[in-house]
C-alpha cells in the first residue's frame, strides 16, 4: 500500500467515524425523547412499571372504604351510604370517582391517594366543579370534598384545609379527619 492510499484509508475512516460518532447521537437523543415521552404518557395514565402506583392505591382505596364504610362521617357529618369506583361519562364529560357518601341532603366526595400531593387537589377541585354535572339528581344537595392518603405532605395538607377539604388521613386504625370546609354549594 502506498503512502497516499494509507492516507487516504485513515482520512476516510476518520470521515466514516465522525458520521458513525454523530449518527449515535442522533440515536441516543432520539431514544431519550421517545423515554421521556413514553414516562410522560405513562404517568398522566397513572401507570408505572410494575403497576406498583396503581396496587398502592388500591389499597388505600380499599383502607378508606372499608374504615369509612363502618363510620361513613366526615368531621361531624354522617352519611347513610358509601360508593366507590363511581365512574361516570355525560356527554364530553367524564370522571371517576373515588369515593361518594350521600345522605338525604349531602353528598361528600373522597379523593384517595397512597402518597397525595398538591397537584390531586386540582383533580379534586375538577371533579367537585363536574360532579352535579354528571349526577344531577345531586343538583339540590350539599357538597363537600375531601383528599384521603396514607401519607399527605404539610403544604398539601395545608392547601387541602384552605380549599375547603376534609384530611383523611390513616392513624392505626383508625381514620383521622381534619377539616377546613367552608360551606360552597356548587
Amino acid at each position: 500500500m502506498t503512502d497516499q492510499e494509507l492516507k487516504d484509508l485513515v482520512a476516510s475512516l476518520a470521515i466514516d467515524s465522525k458520521n458513525l460518532h454523530a449518527a449515535q447521537m442522533e440515536t441516543s437523543e432520539q431514544m431519550k425523547r421517545n423515554d421521556k415521552m413514553l414516562t410522560d404518557k405513562l404517568n398522566r395514565m397513572g401507570i408505572t412499571l410494575g403497576n406498583v402506583t396503581n396496587n398502592q392505591g388500591d389499597v388505600a382505596e380499599e383502607f378508606f372504604f372499608n374504615s369509612l364504610a363502618n363510620a361513613p362521617h366526615l368531621g361531624s357529618i354522617y352519611f347513610d351510604d358509601i360508593e366507590k369506583n363511581g365512574h361516570k361519562r355525560r356527554g364530553k364529560t367524564e370522571e371517576e370517582y373515588d369515593l361518594i357518601m350521600t345522605n338525604g341532603d349531602v353528598v361528600g366526595i373522597v379523593e384517595v391517594k397512597y402518597k397525595a400531593h398538591e397537584n390531586d387537589l386540582d383533580r379534586l377541585d375538577r371533579k367537585m366543579q363536574n360532579f352535579k354535572k354528571l349526577f344531577p339528581i345531586y343538583q339540590n344537595y350539599k357538597q363537600y370534598g375531601a383528599i384521603a392518603a396514607f401519607h399527605i405532605n404539610d403544604d398539601a395538607k395545608e392547601a387541602a384545609l384552605s380549599r375547603g377539604y376534609f384530611v383523611l388521613q390513616r392513624s392505626g386504625d383508625l381514620v383521622h379527619t381534619e377539616s377546613g370546609y367552608h360551606l360552597t354549594v356548587l
